[in-house]
């Protein structure tokens, strides 16, 4: 047998014999603030001292503070939809950065907000975040113009995926139908080992991977578009609760 890796605490250190993965150009990481359970992410570019916001709300002073702790500076606002649980702190950011607003044209028309930016996008668009590369992703169904974010192989994923769930069709601009087919495309056009990073602490797990999606996760289970919009709108809310946990496919 080869040499085996030498546990240190909780990390594992590879021995000379293991190739070292190169290290990522960027760090997401995660604060949960508000009533609502919202996951706020702050993208740090390593090469630039870039970062990003993503759905910046509620306790804005921590993500203020969690930017100067790791030494970047706020230079752009990535929104996944525009629910006020998601955007009541973008204000607060534009007020301490000189930072640029990035969303979907669609969700900007349904919000009614930003439409003047030159920053609106369309799915397939990629924003540079200094050597970070994030892809835009059209995905409707929660709102015309949610929106996931790729790096990588990482999705921030807002209220279109979470884990073990996705987001309610039933609000204003939802539509389960869209809602349907966004989910069917992230699981059929994504690699399994996507790690997803959703918009709500809904789960006992914070993130989880597309794979551990498709075996868990019942919405991702429907092959019948009218199934499926049944147990969304008029099903799902009666039968299941947060926390949500893995559902085994019928």
């Amino acid at each position: 047998m080869g040499p085996r890796p030498v546990a240190t605490g909780n990390r594992e250190v590879p021995t000379m014999s293991e190739p070292r993965q190169p290290p990522s150009p960027y760090r997401i990481e995660a604060l949960e603030l508000g009533p609502m359970e919202n996951f706020v992410y702050l993208i740090s570019d390593r090469a630039s001292g870039r970062a990003a916001v993503v759905d910046p709300a509620w306790e804005v002073d921590r993500v203020l503070a969690l930017a100067r702790d790791r030494g970047v500076r706020i230079t752009d606002i990535l929104l996944t939809h525009s629910h006020h649980d998601h955007i009541n702190g973008v204000e607060a950011v534009l007020n301490a950065s000189d930072a640029q607003v990035h969303l979907l044209k669609p969700e900007a028309q349904f919000w009614g907000r930003y439409l003047d930016l030159p920053t609106l996008h369309h799915g397939g668009d990629v924003i540079p975040l200094g050597e970070t590369e994030i892809q835009v992703l059209h995905t409707p169904g929660h709102t015309p113009g949610s929106a996931c974010y790729q790096l990588g192989q990482e999705l921030i994923t807002g209220d279109t995926l979470f884990v073990f769930g996705c987001g309610r069709c039933d609000l204003a601009g939802g539509d389960p139908e869209q809602m349907y087919d966004t989910l069917r495309h992230l699981a059929q056009d994504l690699p399994a080992e996507t790690v997803i990073h959703p918009g709500h602490h809904y789960a006992e797990q914070e993130t989880s991977t597309l794979a551990e999606q498709q075996t868990g996760n019942p919405f991702l289970h429907f092959h019948d578009r009218a199934a499926f919009v049944r147990y969304r709108m008029h099903e799902h809310d009666r039968l299941r609760h947060t926390p949500y946990r893995p559902v085994p496919a019928p």
